[in-house]
């Protein structure tokens, strides 16, 4: 098998030249190719019940589109998708759809669920997959790497109980299950461990069967890709995954911040190259073009149509947007997304700014929300409010204030979340406190009850009762106190944690 695979390895490298000329024409064309995108989803969607409504027919520019089309959140389309997932078609996009991507994060609902149409699997999802080889090629002529297969860590599916043929699961699942044979061929593990849904038992086989074949390239998550590179290394008692996979080149990574992961990864693989992708359930929306640089190329023919919303009107209900030619660098934007998968001028919640306008790269910057997402848990400020709420009805407890941040995987120890909380009224009992907080919160956001599974990625949260008085002492130090001045509850840094606790060691 690799004697043929090296054998087309010059016909593969150019094959996957041509994605590259595409890539490079929206590089020097975006207006132009951003334009067509719009009006090939104006048109798909003018015969759908949502088309009807807002009489895309009818629609002859952006303007119109914007002017008449509201800007929606989760909550807004929801009714729409949960009619999709009884069965009923040409609702939000003309053709079928039977394939839901679940995510968590909202507000009312423990997980939300993106319809996933033919179009937007092959021309967004797949489309992506091949930019990002073709891409890893331009930056490195030399690489060997499809001379060997790609280990990916993906989700679980499964088939609706309430309509058949209709499928939900995490966006990877959905992909891997719908691979072609011959990508199938290429990647590992097998479909049947790949979609196992108990975490702990789907480490340990992949472990098993993975680490005596050849890998050349790591796809996923840095939060899981750890877990199992440290499983590897245990079992096999070797110092680095280097010296169980001695081809392997290259790690795509993507869905959470890779920095806190760096210097782990550089003691578990030194010798590996990185290339951040932006894939969300919504959509694959940019890559990492040029290996030198920390920011990737916003894909703009994958069927999506982008907009973004300047930061003092996120929170308006009708906000204005920008088109791509009208944004600006080093602005902080939020994304609103138009889809060939039937979401239309949806606010995906990241904040991304421009690093670059000729062509158009950018940063993943945050969300429109305090959050945490270290670990991609997207623990979200709605989730640790139930929290605490709930934690505190059962110990009778009453709180003044409270904030959140990560505990970083570090060499040897775990991730977590470490919440400084200042009570009026004590708990009857910390411990059970934090039992029912760590319960309520996997209740509430599956993302986090998976990464909180046997304790493999999130450890139980560690929390702090803090002194009376310790939040106005640090609103008070920072010039912050008044109404409009609050504490941040979530945060992804560990910035306001630290500085608060060394208040509390001084005090």
């Amino acid at each position: 098998m690799n004697g043929l695979v090296r054998l087309a390895l010059p016909l593969i490298k150019k094959i996957l030249h041509f994605p590259y000329r595409r890539i490079k024409h929206f590089m020097q064309n975006a207006a132009e190719v951003q334009e067509r995108q719009f009006f090939y989803l104006i048109n798909k969607a003018k015969s759908t019940e949502w088309g009807k409504k807002y009489d895309y027919a009818s629609i002859r520019n952006i303007e119109q589109f914007t002017q008449r089309v509201p800007v929606s959140a989760y909550e807004e389309i929801a009714p729409y998708i949960m009619r999709m997932m009884k069965g009923e078609q040409n609702i939000l996009w003309n053709s079928p759809i039977h394939w839901f991507a679940k995510s968590s994060g909202t507000t009312n609902a423990r997980s939300k669920f993106i319809p996933v149409s033919r179009e937007s699997l092959i021309k967004c999802h797949f489309q992506g997959g091949k930019d990002l080889i073709a891409l890893y090629l331009e930056n490195n002529p030399q690489t060997k790497f499809a001379l060997g297969k790609g280990l990916g860590i993906g989700g679980t599916f499964q088939e609706s109980i309430e309509t058949k043929g209709v499928f939900y699961g995490d966006v990877s699942a959905v992909v891997t299950q719908q691979l072609p044979a011959w990508a199938q061929k290429l990647r590992v593990p097998s479909l049947e461990v790949a979609m196992l849904a108990k975490w702990e038992e789907k480490i340990e086989r992949m472990a098993q069967e993975t680490m005596h074949q050849n890998i050349t390239s790591l796809l996923g998550v840095p939060t899981w890709m750890v877990v199992l590179l440290q499983r590897i290394l245990e079992i096999t008692g070797k110092k680095n995954i280097h010296e169980v996979w001695e081809n392997l080149e290259v790690f795509f990574h993507g869905a959470v911040a890779f920095q806190p992961y760096r210097t782990l990864f550089n003691q578990i693989a030194p010798n590996l190259k990185y290339m951040e992708v932006y894939n969300a359930s919504e959509g694959f929306f940019g890559l990492q073009d040029d290996m030198s640089r920390d920011d990737m190329l916003l894909m703009l023919d994958y069927g999506i149509f982008y907009e973004f919303v300047p930061i003092d009107e996120w929170d308006k209900p009708f906000p204005k947007t920008l088109t791509i030619s009208e944004v600006e660098p080093d602005t902080n934007y939020a994304m609103v997304i138009s889809t060939n998968g039937g979401l239309w001028r949806y606010r995906i919640g990241d904040t991304v700014k421009f690093t670059s306008l000729n062509p158009y790269r950018i940063k993943i910057t945050g969300r429109t929300k305090h959050f945490i997402n270290a670990f991609g848990e997207e623990l979200m400020v709605e989730n640790a409010d139930i929290a605490i709420a709930k934690a505190c009805e059962y110990t009778h407890a009453t709180i003044v204030d409270f904030t959140a941040c990560p505990i970083y995987i570090g060499d040897g120890s775990k991730g977590g979340h470490e919440w400084l909380i200042e009570f009026e009224q004590q708990p009857t009992d910390l411990n059970f406190f934090v039992e029912i907080l760590d319960k309520t919160l996997r209740e509430v956001n599956s993302d986090y009850d998976a990464k909180r599974y046997q304790d493999l990625a999130l450890q139980k949260p560690v929390v702090h009762s803090l002194p009376t008085g310790t939040f106005y002492e640090w609103l008070k130090r920072k010039g912050r106190l008044g109404g409009q001045y609050k504490v941040p509850r979530l945060s992804n840094s560990r910035e306001i944690v630290e500085d608060i606790l060394k208040i509390v060691a001084t005090a």
